[in-house]
């Protein structure tokens, strides 16, 4: 586990042997949900979850909480392109969370939970706000999309136990409750994208 007091690189590109990786950031809601979600995506090889978009360097989950330090609730995700684009990444966040209540997803309420996209470069932002503007001219939603978009600044990896927490806690209520239902909502409208190939 990374140390905690030290921010994730934040570059959005990065070189390995075989190919360049990208990352993404996003906000919406408990990111146990949004980690358990990108988790079973093909194509993202890591999915941490943390803290973004607030004015306190190291915070905790108790200081989240309060709702003072500014922080989001989030994840960040390590992908590949060639398996996965950033707009597939998109529809998926916006089909798995509720893109029009402020601060706020289903019982959890806070700014902590707001919605939110953290670009790492113009073409996130471009992509961001062009996936925003379809859905709304769309009228997907009854209320338009509040979804803040925000340059990533600092990206802070949550607590151990914050990591792999519906992997490891599948019968605690939250997860049967919450968790569970996006999940069959993911296996329904992205099934396709669920399946996993030795290439990703």
């Amino acid at each position: 586990m990374m140390p905690r007091d030290i921010p994730m690189n934040q570059e959005s590109k990065e070189k390995t042997e075989d190919n360049t990786i990208e990352k993404a950031t996003l906000a919406g809601g408990c990111f146990w949900c949004l980690e358990a979600i990108f988790s079973k995506i093909n194509g993202i090889h890591q999915v941490v979850s943390g803290y973004t978009g607030g004015i306190t360097n190291s915070p905790s989950y108790e200081s989240v909480c309060t709702g003072n330090t500014g922080h989001a609730e989030a994840v960040q995700l390590t992908y590949d392109p060639q398996c996965i684009s950033y707009k597939q990444i998109l529809e998926i966040f916006f089909d798995i969370h509720d893109p029009t209540t402020l601060n706020r997803q289903e019982a959890d309420i806070g700014s902590q939970y707001r919605s939110a996209i953290f670009y790492h470069n113009n073409e996130q932002r471009e992509a961001a706000k062009e996936m925003i503007h379809k859905l709304d001219t769309a009228q997907k939603w009854r209320n338009p999309i509040v979804t803040e978009i925000n340059p990533l600044k600092n990206f802070y990896p949550a607590e151990e136990y914050h990591h792999k927490y519906f992997e490891r806690n599948p019968e605690q209520a939250y997860c049967r409750l919450v968790i569970n239902p996006k999940l069959n909502k993911l296996r329904e409208e992205h099934r396709s994208k669920m399946s996993r190939s030795s290439a990703c």
